[in-house]
């Protein structure tokens, strides 16, 4: 979308050098990479860069109105509830497909919002990777409001630890040893100094929660969250000595409230240039006339699962439970992403961090996708290349 850094990069890229950054990353960290890392990154324009940072904060207006939490009270599902909620999120991403105006204008148009941690070490480390392997222009960024990765972990770590010390503190997950984003996990365990802890092997006694590492019993003081409901729910027989929702003697980084009440949830809620309109299914008298330019979500599904891009009236009315689906009016991706044999579409997640007494959220980095499918996720784009996740770069 930067026009002479795409003609450098692209200039520069080989199948050989981008299979030798792959290689780099496995070195680096054997047996971490799972998903598929893009073969390019993506370059924003200062113009594209704007809409989004405005886009952002007018969502934020809204997750910081004094009746947010009021107004998202249903979202969390009553069996679900766990105490000691933050007074907010500690972590927010919002995604946006880059589509083009009427005006003929790239613009941002919002996807899916989440209360929830994404790939927060990940996405510097890939940005540097990239860097390394590709001449990028300084004229760009990878980073907001911190001048580097340094200061952004040190951000981040800050955080994550907050005044604790880091053995105390864990990156809880369910299984992370299966998890398909488990080299963010190896990374924050590197940059930040916590420990990944598998939710099965935490022990409880009282209100206290420990770990063992190398033979000792470690007391948990502070949790950064990865685990979800819905996968707990696919493992019903779990022998577990802690349960999330049960009152223990620890701080949340990424409640898991937030990550109900910021969610498919809010985008009824939002409004405005860059949001996409958004309907409760239980809520609407009459579906949209022209139905064929919505797409059905499922309110608490998590990487695109359940999501249907093609209804119709009957779909609607057989299903039962229609207070857990939303209707959102289709955007329409604009294919900007040079390839060697053609135009990509592209995805751009801003990543926010939220410090316990700061008033607003501040941005800090972010995260890409790129497809040639009908959608971003992975089983639109199989046996493709140019797709997959990547790292941004802002112009300054």
């Amino acid at each position: 979308m930067i026009s002479a850094l795409r003609q450098q990069f692209n200039a520069a890229f080989t199948p050989v050098r981008y299979q030798q950054m792959l290689a780099a990353i496995e070195q680096e960290l054997p047996g971490q990479m799972e998903f598929r890392v893009a073969e390019t990154p993506i370059f924003v324009p200062a113009g594209l860069r704007d809409k989004l940072l405005a886009a952002g904060e007018s969502i934020i207006d809204v997750l910081t109105a004094p009746d947010f939490q009021e107004r998202t009270a249903a979202a969390i599902p009553a069996a679900q509830r766990v105490p000691h909620e933050n007074a907010h999120t500690s972590l927010l991403a919002l995604d946006f497909a880059v589509c083009r105006d009427e005006a003929g204008e790239l613009t941002p148009q919002l996807i899916e919002l989440q209360g929830f941690a994404s790939l927060y070490a990940f996405q510097v480390y890939l940005a540097d990777i990239f860097r390394r392997f590709y001449p990028i222009d300084d004229s760009v960024t990878a980073v907001f409001n911190v001048p580097d990765a340094a200061a952004y972990h040190a951000k981040m770590r800050e955080l994550v630890l907050a005044d604790a010390a880091p053995e105390h503190v864990i990156l809880l997950e369910l299984f992370p040893e299966r998890q398909k984003t488990r080299i963010d996990f190896a990374l924050s365990e590197r940059n930040w100094g916590l420990t990944t802890v598998c939710l099965t092997k935490v022990r409880r006694r009282g209100r206290q929660l420990y770990y063992e590492k190398e033979g000792r019993e470690i007391e948990i003081k502070r949790i950064y969250n990865r685990v979800i409901f819905d996968e707990l729910a696919q493992h019903s027989n779990l022998q577990l000595e802690f349960n999330l929702t049960e009152d223990v003697n620890v701080e949340w980084v990424g409640h898991p409230s937030w990550f109900f009440r910021i969610s498919k949830y809010t985008l009824p809620l939002l409004h405005g240039p860059y949001v996409p309109p958004s309907y409760y299914l239980d809520k609407l008298a009459a579906y949209p006339p022209d139905l064929n330019n919505y797409v059905l979500k499922p309110l608490f599904s998590f990487a695109g699962s359940g999501v249907k891009l093609h209804v119709t009236a009957a779909e609607l009315d057989a299903i039962t439970d229609k207070s857990n689906y939303l209707l959102q009016r289709k955007v329409v991706y604009e294919p900007v992403v040079q390839s060697p044999d053609g135009l990509v579409k592209a995805e751009i997640r801003l990543l926010y961090a939220w410090p316990k007494d700061a008033a607003r959220p501040t941005l800090l980095t972010s995260l890409g996708r790129l497809s040639r499918g009908e959608m971003i996720g992975v089983d639109f784009n199989k046996n493709k290349d140019w797709v997959g996740g990547t790292a941004c770069f802002f112009e300054r």
